[in-house]
């Protein structure tokens, strides 16, 4: 290994302290899609449904409230007319359904139904405990740490790529 090589001892770059960091994070990305997590997920949740459908249904379910297609897009971090073809197929499924906007007579918000609450749900405790398996020998403290460190920076990660997308 050389000097100029990462990982090796020599000269700091302005970012070596992150090297560690990025093959973590495309190690992860890789074992969740090889994995198959969400797919697993939504089969032990009875659920035919692809990542996208997954995707929306699921952030309706946590939302505080009814959401705008744009809202959901944004959440999403893709765009409105993606959005759009998935609300209609979970409308369809009866997963989802359209509510007057209060605000804006010409709008609708998405809400999930009965049956949509009950699908996400089911999702969402498949996905819980499978990470709570795999983190169910760590302390305390350190699933607390990495609660709030994960938090933070997909946060941050996500703001500052919102001011890149303004600046375009």
């Amino acid at each position: 290994m050389t000097p100029e090589s990462p990982g090796a001892s020599g000269p700091e770059t302005p970012h070596s302290e992150l090297l560690t960091v990025l093959p973590r994070i495309t190690q992860l990305s890789a074992a969740f899609s090889k994995g198959r997590l969400v797919e697993r997920a939504v089969e032990a949740a009875g659920l035919a449904l692809d990542r996208p459908a997954i995707g929306v249904l699921v952030s309706v379910r946590t939302a505080d409230g009814p959401l705008r297609i744009g809202e959901i897009a944004e959440r999403m971090q893709v765009v409105g007319p993606h959005i759009t073809r998935q609300v209609q197929a979970l409308e369809k499924r009866g997963l989802v359904r359209r509510v007057a906007d209060p605000h804006d007579r010409r709008a609708s918000l998405i809400e999930p139904t009965e049956a949509g609450r009950e699908a996400a749900d089911r999702y969402v405790t498949s996905i819980l405990g499978w990470f709570a398996d795999a983190l169910a020998d760590w302390p305390p403290q350190d699933r607390d740490d990495l609660a709030r460190l994960l938090t933070r920076l997909a946060d941050d990660v996500t703001a500052r790529l919102a001011r890149l997308e303004d600046e375009d």
